[in-house]
């Protein structure tokens, strides 16, 4: 199915990763809302005219390069949520390169700054949200995380639908 749809643009995780990050989505975002697997992203909304442009990036930012150093740095809050705030100079130089090739296209909150994180809870009191906030923390340990590659996908109002996938080596 093709269509006007937006595009997002996320980071895949490896299989472990991405177990844990679901794992910990499951057991805290309100179920009827959890229609997505564990993702970061990192564009919310970029016109579909500029797709081929954006997969042959991808391609060059991914095929027969090194996947990006990244760490599960540390917890932060959404206000009504929690997330995993995620730390790679890597990954944030190849979304500044984005960002400069597609400007003048961007939505504001794709030009603003970027916090890179995994969303593990949304949408609740934030009176819930401080609450497992402070339960994660007294456990939460900084790890390195697995980035294997970068994807696109269409964004229809529910789950996403993916377009293409560009893997790390």
């Amino acid at each position: 199915m093709t269509g006007a749809a937006p595009v997002i643009v996320s980071a895949l995780f490896g299989r472990q990763d991405q177990a844990l990050f679901d794992a910990l989505r499951r057991e805290h975002f309100p179920p009827e809302r959890n229609v997505l697997p564990a993702h970061l992203t990192l564009f919310h909304h970029l016109p579909p005219s500029v797709l081929d442009e954006l997969k042959h990036r991808l391609n060059a930012a991914t095929r027969g390069v090194r996947a990006p150093v990244a760490r599960a740095a540390g917890l932060m809050s959404l206000g009504r949520g929690v997330a995993v705030r995620i730390d790679s100079p890597d990954l944030a130089m190849i979304r500044r390169d984005l960002c400069d090739a597609f400007a003048g296209m961007l939505t504001p909150q794709d030009a603003g700054g970027w916090r890179p994180h995994v969303t593990i809870q949304n949408k609740v009191a934030p009176s819930l949200a401080k609450l497992l906030l402070d339960a994660l923390g007294k456990e939460f340990q900084p790890r390195d995380v697995e980035i294997a590659g970068l994807a696109a996908w269409y964004y229809r109002g529910g789950p996403w639908e993916l377009i293409s996938r560009h893997m790390f080596a």
